[in-house]
């Protein structure tokens, strides 16, 4: 009879439609609170000029937003799999508010970081009830619900190097406040997802605190390689974001340093690399769907390591185009390791979604602090020389299970 029920529950789970209206509703969301997030970064070039900070200090101020906003994901994830909570999303745009109202009014460096740690806060209660959200609306396409979620949160923090050459050099640190109007407008789009994702809950669907209970008495023990499984593709990830932290951190000040272009200007050639890689996200999800998770994780590092290397020596002219390559490939995995982790733990959806959204971003802060540390040390462009080596670490995917054996492995468990 158990078994009877669990497959009458499959299978009414692969029927359920796709819900597109609350996918572009929960990606919208994740657009305006990645771009309250990014309000961090692009404050950066301000805070060096008018504060003298240090690029120390850059790389801390990136370390406690990443850490709370990342590493704290998982803690909420495993809590929300326990017991679901559909209005922690408003609730954590408004923390995130709360955190930009001090972060424009801040004096100095210790403010600051207090005022960050709201914002990262807010953002680690959100993403992973908005993956669930995601997942819930995905229906059978899996790949491209989790690529329409994640490219707003991407597009969002694109826009950082926009803020900077188009607000805050103009208005300089109380221009955040503007922001404020953002949170305002994401807590009443995350109402109407809240009310949604409470009506399934209520109707009895998989996410239901009755059934997820249930499923995690019954649960078999997670095999070894799949444990082995998660944690290299935590590794991997970790590589990724290391490698995207530096660029977003530290590469205008290497171009201003090394080709002398202004801080406007520079903040324009971050926001190419940042939108590629918008794009690349949107269409890794759907590639993924048809030619597997493994291989396009595998394409989006070492398919664009020769690039990262490469990319320190080449002229100007150049910077351009072999930036959004780099970009569109090195992100196009990013909803796609999300899928994989999703299906290594299909009965963990929210923590395994704030494992590989947070914990591993928020081993790319630990990266922030340290390359700042280095670029204090030695120069902008021992960093950006060692950040390219970084993508070459994508060979050792070839060491996940394949697509067929997570299936395997999955079905072996329950």
């Amino acid at each position: 009879m158990r078994a009877t029920a669990k497959i009458k529950s499959s299978t009414a789970q692969n029927q359920t439609p796709t819900v597109y209206g609350i996918l572009f509703a929960i990606s919208a969301s994740h657009l305006l609170n990645d771009s309250i997030q990014s309000v961090v970064p692009a404050m950066n070039p301000i805070f060096e000029q008018t504060l003298n900070l240090s690029f120390a200090q850059i790389g801390w101020i990136a370390f406690v937003l990443n850490m709370t906003a990342s590493v704290m994901q998982p803690v909420f994830g495993y809590f929300a799999d326990k017991r679901a909570t559909p209005f922690m999303l408003p609730v954590g745009m408004f923390m995130s508010m709360l955190g930009l109202i001090g972060f424009a009014l801040s004096p100095n460096f210790y403010v600051i970081l207090i005022s960050v740690f709201f914002i990262g806060i807010g953002s680690a209660v959100f993403h992973p009830e908005g993956s669930r959200v995601a997942y819930m609306a995905a229906g059978t396409k899996r790949g491209l619900a989790q690529s329409i979620y994640q490219v707003g949160g991407n597009f969002g923090q694109s826009l950082a190097p926009v803020f900077t050459a188009f607000i805050f050099v103009s208005l300089g640190q109380k221009g955040a406040l503007l922001f404020t109007l953002v949170t305002v407008t994401g807590i009443m789009i995350l109402l109407y997802v809240s009310k949604w994702y409470k009506g399934q809950i209520q109707d009895g669907m998989k996410f239901s605190r009755k059934n997820t209970v249930k499923s995690q008495q019954s649960a078999a023990p997670v095999h070894s390689k799949i444990k082995i499984a998660m944690g290299l593709l935590v590794f991997l990830v970790f590589a990724r974001s290391f490698y995207v932290a530096g660029i977003n951190n530290f590469y205008q000040f290497y171009l201003m340093e090394d080709y002398g272009l202004t801080v406007r200007h520079a903040q324009l050639y971050v926001f190419i690399f940042m939108f590629a890689g918008v794009l690349g996200t949107f269409f890794g999800g759907p590639l993924a769907d048809r030619f597997g998770r493994r291989n396009m994780i595998f394409l989006s590092m070492a398919g664009a390591a020769p690039l990262t290397i490469i990319l320190p020596f080449v002229p100007l002219p150049l910077i351009i185009p072999i930036f959004f390559i780099i970009g569109f490939i090195i992100l196009s995995s990013f909803s796609v390791a999300v899928v994989y982790a999703q299906e290594l733990l299909p009965s963990k959806v929210g923590m395994v979604s704030g494992l590989i959204v947070g914990l591993a971003f928020g081993m790319g802060a630990v990266g922030a602090v340290l390359l700042g540390t280095l670029a204090d040390m030695y120069s902008i462009r021992f960093v950006m020389i060692l950040c390219g080596l970084l993508p070459l670490v994508g060979i050792l995917t070839w060491l996940l299970p394949s697509d067929e054996k997570v299936r395997e492995l999955t079905s072996a468990s329950k």
